[in-house]
């Protein structure tokens, strides 16, 4: 046999066994280095992509290929095509939105999950994937100070469980609701079910109350103004509620927010878990998607008082907890209520520890039966990096927006247009012609969209916007891992120089 015909075999063996050892070595590491190389270089790309709609479809061949390809052919039309199509979500001068923050532990912990292919719906599937969640949730409940109704080691019977998003940790809360309210009133009265949020709760709550089947005239979005930074009034959600139960309907929910998305408005929990206990004990889910990872340190634990008033709090440890997306951790005083809910029994997955009554099963916990070992990136997070070091890294992106927030005050041009919580600023430029009296929904927001426009067409820097009580504002939403105060300041040199150019009429 040739040399030659060695090469072959040896090429036709590892094409043959996907999980060659050697091969997964030899092009693990390339990806690693190229993964390293982007993160170095990622200040040399614009944050957001400058391809036009359709472009990959032109790059790439109309079909799937027949034979096999080599790998580095393969990475070169990542680095080619890919990269290029890509908004960089980890780049320093990614403001947009919210953060979705990286970082090594959280790579390698995903890296090591999708290695170890574990599929952990059960405890008997893979009981160190069940066992790690429940320590896991533990810590990081402890971590925010919840109330140790929250937590598998308190006295009563609470947990917590990792699922994908948001969306899904309210519906499955939500579905858990609407069942324990039709069991006391009636299956056929699930016409009468209402829930409330305020008009600044994530979009995630009305899609979630469609599936769960409340009719869409009766979720309340109740009406918040400046006044109060666009938190829910308790006020307002009690005339809300006494609205509803005079004409026979009954409250089934309300979902309180710390840290809208538009404007991280917070929600006061305890007048709110007050009015809802008051009628009839409506399920209060705390979503804390983006603002509850602050709560890890102590001067914003205060945000969340009143806690022990709710029966859920969710948040999301992929947006500012370095835990890479999807994390989102949600805690509940009443697991069973889920199980009853969501509980099923197949033969198929009937086995002597699910029967036991002693392990968790966390395929009654969610929507899905399969699930990933999601704990295993929060765990390498959490080890290593430690509490310290978690709550400087969150007080660092609070300073830099801080920053930012005072070089806005100091342009008689600009306004912060709500109080700044946490690490996100929503300013807007203001025209100085405009009096009083004059619509300002007219200039001002035509004139703050196009400004947007200017800023994220430079490619040098990426914001979104909001727009709260008719007005539409700038959102420059610092949390990315890299960034540092020099990409705060060449951000704002760009915000004055697009400024510039329209005062300019450039």
């Amino acid at each position: 046999m040739t040399s030659h015909e060695l090469d072959d075999d040896d090429n036709a063996a590892r094409i043959s066994n996907p999980l060659n050892s050697d091969e997964f070595r030899r092009q693990g590491h390339m990806f690693v280095d190229f993964i390293a190389d982007y993160y170095t270089n990622i200040e040399q790309y614009p944050v957001t992509s400058q391809l036009k709609p359709g472009y990959l479809r032109d790059l790439l061949p109309p079909s799937a290929p027949f034979e096999a390809e080599p790998i580095e052919e393969i990475m070169r039309d990542i680095q080619n095509h890919i990269i290029p199509g890509i908004t960089h979500w980890q780049h320093p001068s990614h403001f947009a939105y919210f953060p979705c923050s990286a970082s090594t532990a959280g790579i390698l912990g995903e890296f090591l999950a999708a290695g170890l292919g574990v599929v952990g719906f059960n405890w008997a599937a893979a009981p160190a994937a069940t066992e790690l969640e429940t320590v896991v949730m533990d810590w990081f409940g402890e971590m925010l100070n919840l109330p140790r109704t929250f937590l598998f080691s308190g006295e009563a019977a609470g947990g917590g469980v990792i699922m994908g998003t948001t969306c899904e940790a309210i519906t499955v809360v939500l579905v858990a609701a609407r069942d324990q309210k039709l069991d006391k009133i009636g299956r056929g009265e699930i016409g009468k079910l209402v829930v409330y949020c305020s008009d600044q709760t994530h979009c995630a709550f009305e899609k979630a109350a469609k599936v769960v089947g409340i009719q869409p005239g009766n979720i309340r979005a109740v009406e918040t103004n400046k006044t109060t930074s666009f938190a829910l009034s308790p006020d307002s959600l009690k005339s809300a509620i006494r609205a509803d139960v005079a004409v026979g309907l009954v409250p089934l929910f309300l979902c309180a927010t710390i840290g809208t998305t538009s404007t991280t408005a917070v929600d006061p929990l305890e007048p709110l878990c007050r009015v809802a206990k008051e009628h009839g004990g409506m399920w209060v889910h705390v979503d804390a998607a983006y603002g509850g990872s602050a709560c890890i340190c102590p001067e914003f634990r205060h945000v969340i008082d009143g806690v022990e008033g709710a029966n859920s709090f969710s948040l999301n440890a992929h947006k500012w907890f370095l835990t890479t997306l999807d994390c989102c951790c949600l805690w509940t005083k009443d697991p069973n209520a889920i199980k009853k809910s969501l509980s099923t029994n197949p033969e198929y997955l009937k086995n002597r520890a699910s029967e036991s009554g002693h392990v968790v099963d966390y395929k009654d916990w969610q929507l899905t039966l399969s699930r990933r070992f999601r704990s295993l990136k929060l765990w390498l997070v959490l080890r290593s990096h430690g509490v310290g070091n978690l709550r400087e890294f969150l007080r660092g992106h609070v300073a830099m927006a801080e920053a930012f927030e005072r070089l806005v005050e100091g342009d008689e041009r600009f306004e912060v247009v709500v109080p700044r919580r946490f690490s996100l600023v929503c300013f807007r430029m203001v025209m100085m012609t405009l009096s009083d009296n004059d619509d300002d929904g007219g200039g001002n927001n035509l004139m703050n969209k196009k400004l947007l426009e200017r800023i994220n067409g430079s490619g040098r820097v990426l914001m979104t916007h909001a727009v709260a009580g008719g007005i539409y504002m700038l959102r420059f939403a610092v949390g990315a891992t890299l960034t540092e105060p020099k990409h705060v300041m060449e951000a704002w040199k760009v915000v004055q120089q697009q400024a510039d150019a329209i005062m300019q009429g450039v």
